[in-house]
């Protein structure tokens, strides 16, 4: 048997390498994020070294109109088709998991063709359709392209939440007298709600971030922020663009610490009612 002070040791080091590990990760990660966020003070216009604290890049980013209407578009066409691709993504999800018909498996199959494609590939696929249908190239092509796109993430997320699904609790509420409506939106949805926002966030995530088809799906008028910045790339990137970035991952992150605090608020009161129930 192994001596308990050399076991404790070798659990100390694991420990140990385990910490630096997760933190050469976490530096890895979050490094370059600090880097964009500490260039959007810079006094100087190019962004090799940092030589003093400023603000006027972010006054100067008010000024930049065109930069701020390819954000204002790149938000119209990632809210707008996360919404369609939610909604249709979970019809979808539910209505596949609850019926079994000729040719679901063919249809599940497809869902996977727009995920394991290249994105070139399915960009010019998309780009065809729209010349052959005569689709004028704009904010509306790029939304069809993204929900295009989105939809199958969305499928694929609702799905997994239902694989845990009772089916008993909508027998039992349509026992006592409830219409199908009445249990989807009063019992089906509320369930699965943490894996709709799931695939809801993860359609937003894709598509306020996608370059390769917006490429092929935008017009004149219908530049996007990633589009606007890949522009600026071959020209050098200007700082007021930095400060946007620092500005997206500024509320970001008060997103996500609001919802995890919500999270945390959430179940400490389901514990306390637990507790209660139990007294």
């Amino acid at each position: 048997m192994k001596a308990p002070g050399k076991r404790g040791r070798r659990e100390r080091i694991k420990n140990s390498v385990s910490r630096i590990f997760a933190g050469l990760v976490y530096l890895f990660l979050y490094i370059p994020i600090a880097v964009v966020v500490l260039f959007s003070f810079n006094t100087s216009r190019r962004n090799i070294v940092f030589e003093g604290f400023t603000l006027n890049w972010y006054k100067e980013l008010t000024k930049n109109t065109a930069l701020l209407e390819a954000f204002r578009n790149t938000l119209i066409v990632s809210g707008t088709s996360t919404v369609i691709a939610t909604a249709v993504g979970t019809l979808a999800a539910i209505g596949m998991f609850r019926h079994k018909f000729k040719g679901r498996s063919l249809i599940d199959a497809l869902l996977y063709i727009p995920v394991v494609i290249p994105e070139i590939v399915l960009g010019i696929a998309l780009l065809s359709v729209f010349s052959i249908a005569r689709i004028p190239l704009g904010l509306g092509s790029m939304i069809l392209a993204h929900t295009t796109f989105c939809i199958p993430f969305v499928v694929f997320t609702v799905r997994a939440r239902l694989a845990g699904f009772d089916k008993s609790i909508e027998e039992a509420a349509m026992d006592l007298g409830a219409n199908r409506v009445k249990v989807l939106f009063g019992i089906t949805l509320p369930i699965i709600a943490p894996g709709i926002a799931s695939g809801a966030i993860l359609a937003f995530t894709l598509s306020i971030d996608d370059i390769v088809i917006s490429y092929f799906a935008t017009g004149p008028s219908g530049t996007t922020l990633p589009l606007k910045i890949m522009e600026q790339v071959r020209a050098g990137v200007k700082p007021d663009v930095y400060a946007l970035s620092a500005v997206i991952m500024l509320v970001t992150f008060l997103g996500v610490l609001g919802s995890q605090i919500i999270a945390y608020r959430g179940a400490k009161k389901m514990a306390l009612a637990k507790d209660k129930g139990d007294l």
